[in-house]
């Protein structure tokens, strides 16, 4: 995480160096032209905005496609998706089709975790109506993790920085204020708030993280001096809150 967020000082081997499969990704992020899944057929990604929005099981059983929707500079799974330049991604910042085909995939994979932008200059999110069956899903196929850190990697890298914390404080929230989607909690801590890369929005989401995380003690996601700052300051909230 620390390496992403210093935006990989040291390049990282492709592990698709193929002429084909650079000319295939370019074509992906200036016309939405072909990405190819495994097990499956060759597709346009703008098929898999259009077709597959509300196909639960194909989002969630085929493998191959998260890697094309949301490129990072890191290999995944699918070796026939090739890591991300430091060219492409300028490329990318610079095409306002690709960008608007990132927040579509973006919207499709919300509603397939029960989730909606809300808004889209904050990125605010909320649960959607179909939540619970959805929420179920997450907590049985934990994998699922996985791809949430690499959708807020490739907001970050992409020109969504913004939308990063507004997600994290979601599952933050769901996980410990509301107790729902237990299976992901330590993910969301482990990595899902160290994605974020704006440090102070990352400081107030640990800091929310520590108000409702119990028991504290056992609390290990920042040093300790600070968790007692923290703790003195809910202490003196706590007692204005009962004066009278």
């Amino acid at each position: 995480m620390q390496t992403y967020r210093h935006d990989y000082p040291v390049s990282l081997s492709h592990t698709a160096t193929l002429v084909e499969t650079r000319v295939t990704y370019l074509c992906l992020i200036n016309t939405g032209l072909l990405l190819t899944l495994t097990l499956t057929k060759s597709l346009h990604i703008s098929d898999i905005h259009k077709e597959w929005h509300g196909d639960y099981n194909k989002l969630e059983y085929v493998h191959t496609y998260i890697q094309w929707l949301f490129p990072l500079q890191e290999p995944g799974v699918n070796s026939e998706a090739s890591i991300l330049t430091k060219q492409e991604i300028t490329d990318f910042l610079n095409n306002s089709f690709a960008k608007k085909n990132l927040l579509k995939s973006y919207k499709l994979m919300l509603d397939f975790y029960g989730i909606e932008l809300i808004n889209e200059i904050t990125g605010d999110v909320r649960k959607t109506e179909n939540w619970m069956e959805r929420f179920d899903n997450f907590n049985r196929h934990t994998h699922n993790s996985l791809r949430i850190t690499r959708i807020l990697k490739c907001l970050g890298t992409l020109g969504y920085r913004d939308y990063q914390a507004p997600l994290v404080k979601f599952f933050l929230v769901e996980t410990l204020v509301n107790g729902q989607l237990p299976n992901i909690k330590e993910s969301v801590l482990n990595y899902f708030v160290f994605a974020v890369l704006d440090k102070k929005k990352r400081r107030n989401l640990l800091k929310f993280a520590y108000e409702n995380y119990e028991p504290k003690e056992e609390f290990v996601w920042c040093p300790k001096k600070i968790q007692m700052f923290w703790l003195q300051q809910m202490k003196i909230q706590n007692g204005r809150e009962k004066s009278p």
